[in-house]
């Protein structure tokens, strides 16, 4: 039964989803009443739990939820948290006439390899690419492969799975290392392919966005000062504004608009990675959902600005105001650097005090595992700093972070023996 009369905000979202609690708090303060539509069956959140249960795997009975729901009390507007939600989103606020991307446009902006493929054909710069299967002999399906290059999973985040090869050699072991992390995917073709793509050296940057009526607004472009060689491909430091000139900053704006309008993308956020080198801008991923992790809250600017209230205006139709911060921000994602079972964090008072730092914020808790990259896919926590230069940032972000030590403890693996 509802409790109140104000208009009704879906968010489809897995169940864990650390976006959640932010699009929450964001439809409140509009005065929205916010449904999560997810496998909340046996959820421990309460919002979760009492929401609409469907199953995210299968697209058409969990859009058949989706409109009975609709049928017996409207939705003002639906949005997906992450990559996983985006399309069931689209094609839901399509059926019932609101605010949408095309369905196809949300699933390019999601699986690596048919964005590739579908932005080549567009002519828009992107590395030079191939499928594998990893079901089949690897010897042939190398001949012709650019070295170094970078395999990828075709639909996992945060640098999961991302693995540099220089050699044959290195290329084999690290499919075989990817075809584990890939196996437990539900889907077959996902868990059976990887795309591998030319390695680009250069600097790799960030982008903020919006797409209103078909036109790109830039929130913020982000410099990742640590270099992002491989083998693996752990991101560190985000800060804004970037320190590259105005017409490196103005190709990249240009190669995003340029994938968005290849996909078909006309309304919501836009997250996109880029390497920059001296050729052009390469489109690594152009994403129709926010920056992930915690980082949106680089972006907040007191009552000004709050990006999940800026997705909810897209979303709904409401006119979008947009006031972002002009100052140096910055975050660090906390790199793991030891595996095993968190026993403590030390430090932490420490890098609170280093000037700057508005903001440490460790969330993975004690007795839960750190797994380092490729097969790992969470950062313990965040640090947010503010100053009067990028450069300040950076450093008060390192500062802090060497005073920070993970404490952790040896996983022990127990196996049964048949009598």
């Amino acid at each position: 039964m509802r409790l109140s009369n104000a208009p009704r905000l879906l968010l489809i979202a897995q169940a864990n989803s650390y976006r959640i609690a932010p699009y929450l708090r964001a439809a409140k303060r509009m005065g929205l009443e916010a449904m999560i539509a997810s496998r909340g069956e046996f959820s421990l959140i309460s919002e979760v739990h009492d929401g609409l249960n469907v199953d995210l795997d299968n697209a058409e009975t969990s859009l058949a939820s989706i409109l009975q729901e609709a049928d017996r009390t409207p939705f003002a507007g639906i949005l997906g948290s992450d990559d996983s939600t985006v399309e069931l989103a689209a094609m839901a606020a399509q059926t019932l006439g609101l605010p949408h991307n095309p369905p196809q446009a949300a699933r390019l902006s999601r699986r690596k390899d048919l964005a590739r493929a579908h932005l080549a054909l567009a002519g828009c710069p992107v590395p030079l690419h191939y499928l594998i299967n990893l079901c089949k002999t690897l010897q042939p399906q190398m001949a012709g492969l650019p070295w170094p290059c970078v395999i990828k999973p075709l639909n996992m985040s945060a640098s999961r799975g991302v693995i540099r090869a220089d050699s044959e050699a290195e290329f084999i072991t690290a499919c075989q290392r990817i075809k584990t992390i890939v196996a437990d995917s539900r889907d077959d073709f996902e868990a059976s392919h990887v795309l591998v793509e030319d390695y680009i050296d250069g600097i790799e940057v960030a982008y903020e966005g919006y797409l209103h009526n078909g036109e790109l607004t830039t929130l913020a472009l982000f410099d990742k000062p640590d270099p992002l060689q491989g083998p693996y491909f752990e991101e560190t430091i985000y800060v804004t504004p970037s320190q590259l000139d105005d017409t490196t900053q103005s190709t990249i704006k240009q190669r995003v608009a340029q994938a968005c309008a290849a996909y078909g993308l006309s309304t919501g956020p836009v997250h996109a990675e880029l390497r920059v080198d001296e050729h052009d801008a390469w489109i690594l991923e152009v994403a129709s959902r926010t920056i992930g992790g915690d980082c949106a809250r680089i972006l907040d600017n007191g009552n000004d600005f709050n990006l999940e209230e800026l997705v909810i205006s897209l979303a709904t139709g409401k006119p979008v105001d947009t006031s972002p911060p002009d100052d140096a921000r910055g975050v660090m994602m906390i790199p793991i650097r030891e595996g095993g079972i968190l026993r403590r964090v030390e430090g932490i008072t420490a890098a609170r005090k280093v000037t700057g730092v508005e903001k440490v914020d460790i969330i993975i808790r004690e007795g839960n595992e750190l797994i380092p990259l490729p097969e790992g896919n969470q950062y313990p926590g965040y640090i947010f700093a503010r100053g009067d230069s990028p450069d300040e940032v950076v450093c008060a972000l390192r500062e802090a972070h060497s005073r920070l030590n993970f404490v952790v403890a040896p996983v022990i693996k127990m196996t049964l023996q048949k009598e």
